[in-house]
């Protein structure tokens, strides 16, 4: 599985309506609005790299309101699980 996170600017009166239409484009497993200099962030998860051609530029780009996306392509997932046990090396009692 080939995970992608889409950093999405939206014009700010229709940044409901563009999640929602983002959301529903196959490939696109969430969406999150958020605080910062984007305004959206859509998680993409796909089997194969050519894919995401067809999920970003052939859906996201092409919905009404999207103004610019930025993807970046995850290599490496860390578990919830591997991360806490990470972070709690030498922190034992």
């Amino acid at each position: 599985m080939i995970t992608a996170i889409v950093f999405i600017n939206a014009e700010v009166s229709q940044i409901p309506e563009v999640a929602e239409l983002i959301a529903a484009i196959d490939g696109v497993s969430e969406v999150y609005s958020v605080t910062g200099e984007i305004d959206l962030i859509a998680l993409v998860r796909v089997r194969q790299h050519d894919e995401i051609a067809a999920v970003v530029p052939g859906g996201i780009n092409k919905v009404p309101g999207v103004l610019a996306t930025e993807t970046h392509i995850a290599f490496q997932a860390f578990s919830q699980h591997d991360l806490e046990a990470a972070f709690s090396i030498g922190l034992d009692s």
